[in-house]
């Protein structure tokens, strides 16, 4: 396996670490495909690497008594899969599985915590990171259990749009349903109504954002309170 040069990557927290500090990772990194519903961690197990998003989406999932799922946080080339070894352990409450196909590099359990050992560099990285992805997961949180599906539905394309890098991505009613804990009839309702106003188009499994301003306005002010509270806690990190 070839080293991974940090100037061809493009998983936003390696690019950002100073070249000494990303070079204790980079013979380690291993680039993987991510293909959709592929399970990378299962819920309340021991994981054995951290996933760092170059394209494509990761989905963090709660398991409910009755074997649903319903997504807590949504993973893009913006962060990484595996915040439980930032806090010393290498166990995990939820699941992750690929929702949008793309690449991660892919770093080994004993590589990762032997380098947040022996780089401050890295564990601020990592601490920053973790603050940010919780301020998501609580945010996400009040939206699901107060916004209506359409609200709520727009709130998670954009976060979708945002890290599939592209205008059409794959994705079926299905997984909406699952990501937003709701049944696949509310949501085929809710996409419809989306699409009749023109801001997506969907069908055999991919959508495309067609007007982004008008999915911008068609959701709640979750979306925007998130995207405000990670640049805050992004400038006042630097």
């Amino acid at each position: 396996m070839s080293t991974i040069e940090q100037a061809g990557i493009s998983n936003e927290l390696l690019a950002a670490l100073p070249a000494d500090d990303f070079a204790r990772l980079a013979p380690a990194l291993e680039r993987v495909d991510l293909t959709v519903q592929q399970t990378l961690f299962e819920a309340e197990s021991e994981i054995d690497a951290a996933y760092f998003v170059e394209a494509g989406t990761i989905s963090m999932l709660a398991r409910l008594e009755d074997g649903g799922l319903v997504e807590v946080g949504m993973i893009g080339p913006e962060g990484m899969a595996g915040l439980p070894f930032v806090f010393g352990t290498n166990v995990t409450p939820v699941e992750a599985i690929a929702q949008v196909s793309g690449q991660s590099l892919r770093v080994a359990a004993p590589v990762f915590r032997r380098a947040l050992g022996e780089s401050p560099a890295l564990m601020s990285l990592m601490l920053r990171y973790a603050q940010t992805f919780y301020a998501q997961v609580s945010l996400a949180a009040g939206c699901n259990a107060t916004h209506n599906l359409v609200h709520r539905l727009a709130r998670w394309l954009l976060m979708a749009h945002d890290r599939a890098k592209s205008d059409e991505f794959p994705l079926t009613h299905e997984i909406m349903a699952q990501m937003l804990a709701v049944h696949r009839p509310g949501v085929t309702i809710a996409a419809g109504t989306l699409q009749t106003a023109g801001f997506i188009r969907y069908g055999r499994g991919r959508l495309t954002i067609l007007d982004r301003a008008g999915l911008e306005d068609a959701s709640c002010e979750c979306y925007r309170t998130i995207q405000r509270i990670t640049r805050l806690l992004n400038d006042r990190s630097r």
